[in-house]
């Protein structure tokens, strides 16, 4: 896995086909990202499917209240 520079602001998802690291820069959006935090301390996340994936670019889910 990478070296994960801000430990804070990194998601680790962990998935099939290995580990993911997301660096979240609070700086540039305070509000999202700990929004972001909230849900995925909470659970939210958890066992919802990304259905669109580009390496290096993003990724992209469905609604997390029903996955």
């Amino acid at each position: 896995m990478a070296e994960i520079k801000d430990r804070e602001n990194a998601l680790i998802m962990e998935t099939t086909k290995g580990n993911v690291v997301i660096e979240m820069y609070p700086e540039l959006a305070p509000g999202h990202v700990a929004r972001i935090k909230e849900l995925a301390r909470e659970g939210a996340y958890d066992g919802v499917v990304f259905h669109r994936v580009i390496d290096g670019f993003m990724a992209q889910t469905g609604d997390v209240k029903f996955g």
